[in-house]
């Protein structure tokens, strides 16, 4: 077993923004090999620009609640995971914590890096005295999967996802159908109306 490296753990900054591209990269990379469920998720990868990388990050670091923490070996930066505090429902003061990322470069996987990071976000939870913590990561992904199973996450949600474009087209005919359904309903009311009324006459 290769020894652990020696860890660094940060919140993350603008300046990272090369850095987690060429992780985010490494890591899309080695789950080309993991079949049809891995190409989907591939399908939703695409890597930015440094600038749009640093802008993005802006946007999330002033989200309130969220933190982006990466750990770093000798400078580099070679895991990060996202997290957020939100409530369990819309409705509900009852806090919990989404960890919306777990990336770990390949070349430092079992060495302790993924238990760090989420270590780090557990306690921000309990920071924020969040009851329960979810984790949100791609279906494809076996050795996550088990680990988080072995931790004692349950899985509660399913993520499905579609291109915005294609949406609206199939809601579009839907929406379509249905007020055209509609329509001829409230003309057939109407004619049985009238034909009921002369019916009376």
């Amino acid at each position: 077993m290769a020894p652990r490296p020696a860890l660094e753990l940060r919140d993350a900054d603008t300046e990272d923004a090369a850095g987690l591209i060429a992780l985010w990269r490494e890591c899309a990379g080695a789950s080309a090999d993991e079949g049809a469920e891995a190409f989907t998720q591939q399908s939703l990868w695409r890597e930015p620009s440094v600038a749009e990388a640093a802008s993005a990050l802006e946007i999330h670091l002033q989200h309130p609640g969220k933190r982006i923490i990466v750990a770093l070996s000798e400078g580099e930066i070679i895991g990060a995971t996202v997290c957020y505090v939100s409530t369990l429902t819309p409705i509900t003061l009852t806090a919990m914590l989404i960890v919306t990322e777990i990336q770990v470069s390949p070349r430092f996987r079992r060495r302790s890096v993924a238990s760090t990071l989420l270590s780090a976000a557990a306690s921000y939870g309990d920071e924020n005295d969040c009851e329960f913590v979810v984790a949100s990561i791609p279906a494809h992904a076996r050795e996550p999967n088990r680990y988080l199973t072995k931790l004692g996450f349950n899985q509660i949600a399913v993520l499905r996802a579609i291109s915005s474009s294609k949406l609206r087209s199939r809601l579009t005919g839907k929406v379509t159908h249905s007020r055209d359904t509609g329509k001829l309903i409230a003309v057939r009311r109407t004619l049985r109306r009238r034909h009921g009324g002369r019916t009376k006459a």
